[in-house]
Formats: C-alpha cells, structure tokens, sequence
C-alpha cells in the first residue's frame, strides 16, 4: 500500500510538473508574441556556458525575432524573458519608463556572500542610496585626479613590451593587457602595487581571473540564481568564490586601517570612498552623500576592480586583434597619437588623451564589434504595458536587451564584419538612431565608471600604438571564436599576435 502511494505520488508530480512546464512555455504563444521555441529544462540556454558564449545565443535570437514586432521572448530554463528588439521601445526601457526598469535582477546576498551587494547588482532604493554616493567619485575632475596613476603604470608597460619588440616575438596579448589594467585598477582602487607586468602570477592577477572564469556548471548556477532568487538565498547560495571574497576583503581592511592609522592619502578611488566612509563627505565638497559601512565600501571597491580591469584588457586585446588586421587603420591611428604626443612633449597629460579622437573612434568600433556586455538584464519592478500593445507583464518579468544584436545589425551598421572607426565621427553617430550603440547602458543606470574605462583604455592603446606594431600570425584567432566560459566577451585560446618596433 505505502508503495503504492509513493508510485501514485511520483506520477502527480511529475505530470503536475510537465504540465507546468508545458504551461510555461506557451507564456509568449498566447499573448500573440514571437519567440525562440524552447526545450526543457534549459529553454533557449543549451550550449551556454560549455560550447557557446552567452553573447553568441543573444545574438541569434536577436536576428530570429528582428523585425516581427516591437519585442520577442526567449527562455531562461522555464522562465519566460522578453527581448526588446525595436530601438524606439528601448528608449522606453532605459529612459522613458525607467521607474519600472530600474532593477537588474542580479542575485544579491548580503548575508552569505557580502561582495555581491555592489552597484552593479543591488536594486531599488538601495541602488539610488549608492549610486548617488559614487556618481561624484567618476567626475571628470576625479578622473583627472587619478590620470598620473594610469601613466605612471602605462609607462611600466611600454617598457615591458619593448623587451618582446626588440625580437619581434610574438606574444599572447590579451594576458599582458590584464596584466596592465590589474596594476591600473589595483593602484587606483586599492593603492596598492600589483607588479602584475613584472610577475604574472601575483595574488591580485589570479584572483581577478578567477572572478571571470565560468565553466559550464557556474554559468548556469549564476543564472539560476537571477532568476529564481529566494530559493537560492534560502540554499545560502554564493556567487563569489570564498578564496576571492577573504582576499579582498582582507586586503581592504588591511589597506583602510593602515590609511587611517598614519593619515596617508592618495589620489586613488578607495581614498574617495574612505571619506564617504568617515564623513559621509568628499574633501572640499559641500553635498552631504551620506555615510558608507565597510562592507559597503569593500564591495563597491571589489565591483571596480572587476568591472575595470577584465572590460578594458578584453576592449584593448579586441581592438588591437582588429588593428593587425588592418594596417592602414593601425597607421592612421599611430599618426594622430604621436602628433598629438609632439604638440604635448613628449607627455600623456590628461588633455593629449582626450584630443586623441580616432582612438576614441577605434574604441567605440570596437566595442560596437564585440562589446563586452553582450546583454543588458532588466527586472520589471511594477505589472508594465507595452506601449501601443495589449500586452502586459507582471512585475519581476525579466528583459533582455540584446546589444550584440543591436551592434551587429545591418540594417543600422552597413557591412556590420567590416571594422570601421569612421562609423564613429561625430557626424555619423548624430545620423544613427541614439539606441544603437549600448556597449555601457544607457539612461540613469548606465555604467558609472564608463569615464575611467574609456581613458584606461585610451592610455593603453596609445602608449602601444606610439612605439609598436602589431600584426596577426599563424596562431591569431581568424575568424573570431569567443570564450564560451568568460562571464564577459572575450577570445578563445587568448590573443597570439606579432610585435615589433615601428
């Protein structure tokens, strides 16, 4: 009898379950809305995270949905996702209709895993609280501040690259850059010396590779963690590896009470958020931000570390992989940074960097190619009707921006394999639909740290291009093939390229 009952229990909950699931998927069928069919128990995600980049599905599904309607659904695992495809809608999205777009839906766990509680994650009033506390730490004027810190570490890396130039070696470029963006990020968020360049297996450079590093199974629990969240804080899951979360936050605590004790300062972010900290204040400035605790401090530094070191090498390594390509572009681009270098003697002063335009155009050509963040979550946090339709979407529904589509569309990029920095001219971005290009957001919850990312890799860029060419050999990756386990877009197998001397 007691069998019995268990075999009569077993069948009602897997048919209740099939059920469900099959319910589940006929979410985006029954309103009338085009999708991606789905198979269970992954949805639209087989392959993501073991044989394909999570970039690469966004961009399939983007194509396969273009064009039927102002939106498209895809799932993730069986949870309906509704993928914007209209550029006019995403204005509404990002802007227009923030207040109910506000939220990311990233997985957060104060208790268990304290690092995820960053900018990048946290939501509702939480994100406003802290957003307005590090909006004034990314002024141009703190950017300013902390632009001899880059130079004095890109000057460690013309050097470094000058010893694999004089033999015309080729090298793996992608590690050397995140070598370099580490002991970037590492002096102007911790104040500390990497030496990264000089020993490639320093604590800080293993650590930052190991918070990018996803195989299979850890993509997926990053996921499951976003979209069924309650569960996964009542599993106490954590999404940052113990080992990295004890040595940041030693690190920290270690480098603050060390400040405090001797009243050291220095030009560098921590000693901006240590104010926050301590007065709620930053020095000669009158606006009240309101008080930091140190796991808020220890979190939104952990955040810029991570965003600002993997972004700009991965940018940098993807934008010089182009450049070898194309030799005349490379020349082009060396041209204006050495005439600009002359009128500056010899100097990267903060206003050479920025008069380097066609740098910029290379950097934005190249983050229109393979931008980092291939796709951009939102998380309804009201029931929300698409305007001019009858469709409506209870809160917590999930949307996904599909910027790799977007960026590789040729419909609004002509000829869109086609590496080209003229897209980029002043003239040519006003006649483009001001949604097109989203390699950081857009509206109030863009990337805050896009001025520093953008000037780390400027300064990166140039000090190579000045003195250095780079050209592609038999090992470069021609056609590109990304890195399926890279929680952001990156090559596969690195980046082998030839540098010489120019």
């Amino acid at each position: 009898m007691d069998c019995t009952l268990v075999i009569l229990s077993l069948i009602t909950f897997v048919v209740v379950g099939y059920l469900w699931v099959k319910k589940q998927y006929r979410f985006f069928e029954e309103k009338g809305i085009p999708f991606v069919k789905p198979r269970f128990p992954f949805g639209n995600l087989w392959g993501v995270g073991k044989t394909i980049h999570s970039g690469e599905f966004v961009r399939d599904s983007y194509v396969k949905l273009k064009g039927k309607d102002v939106i498209g659904g895809v799932f993730f695992f069986t949870n309906p996702v509704v993928m914007p495809v209209d550029l006019d809608f995403l204005k509404h999205v990002l802007v227009k209709d923030f207040n109910y777009f506000h939220d990311r839906g990233v997985y957060v766990n104060e208790r268990d895993d304290p690092l995820s509680a960053h900018l990048f994650a946290i939501s509702g009033q939480k994100w406003r609280h802290m957003r307005n506390k590090l909006s004034p730490t990314f002024t141009s004027g703190k950017m300013k501040m902390m632009h001899s810190t880059i130079i004095a570490v890109a000057h460690e890396f013309q050097e470094y690259l000058g010893k694999h130039a004089e033999k015309s070696e080729e090298i793996e470029l992608r590690d050397i850059l995140g070598r370099f963006t580490t002991d970037v990020i590492g002096s102007c968020a911790f104040g500390l010396e990497c030496n990264s360049l000089k020993d490639p297996n320093t604590q800080f450079r293993e650590m930052g590779k190991k918070v990018f590093d996803m195989k299979g199974f850890e993509f997926l629990r990053l996921l499951f963690s976003s979209m069924f969240p309650n569960i996964a804080r009542g599993l106490r899951m954590k999404i940052t590896k113990p080992d990295v979360s004890e040595f940041f936050t030693n690190v920290l605590r270690d480098t603050i009470e060390y400040r405090e004790k001797n009243n050291v300062k220095r030009n560098d972010f921590l000693s901006l958020l240590i104010q926050i900290k301590n007065t709620g204040k930053l020095e000669g400035e009158d606006v009240d931000l309101g008080m930091i605790t140190f796991e808020e401090l220890t979190a939104q530094t952990f955040l810029f570390f991570i965003a600002g070191f993997e972004t700009s090498s991965s940018t940098m390594t993807f934008a010089l992989y182009e450049l070898s390509k194309d030799q005349k572009t490379q020349d082009r681009a060396r041209d204006e940074v050495n005439r600009i270098l002359e009128k500056y003697n010899g100097e990267y002063t903060y206003e050479a960097c920025m008069e380097m335009k066609f740098i910029d155009q290379i950097i934005k050509e190249t983050l229109r190619m393979h931008p980092i963040v291939p796709n951009l979550i939102r998380n309804l946090t009201m029931d929300y009707q698409i305007p001019d339709r009858d469709w409506v979407f209870k809160k917590g529904t999930f949307f996904s921006i599909p910027v790799i589509g977007i960026h590789n569309d040729p419909d609004i990029y002509p000829n869109p394999a086609k590496f080209d920095p003229d897209r980029f001219t002043d003239e040519n971005i006003k006649n483009r639909h001001p949604f097109a290009w989203l390699p950081f957001g857009d509206g109030p919850r863009n990337c805050v740290g896009m001025r520093f990312g953008m000037m780390q890799t400027r300064v990166g860029l140039a000090t190579l291009l000045s003195k250095y060419r780079i050209t592609p050999t038999s090992r470069t990756p021609i056609p590109m093939k990304y890195s399926p386990s890279s929680a952001v877009l990156a090559p596969s197998g690195g980046m082998w390229l030839k540098i010489e001397k120019v």
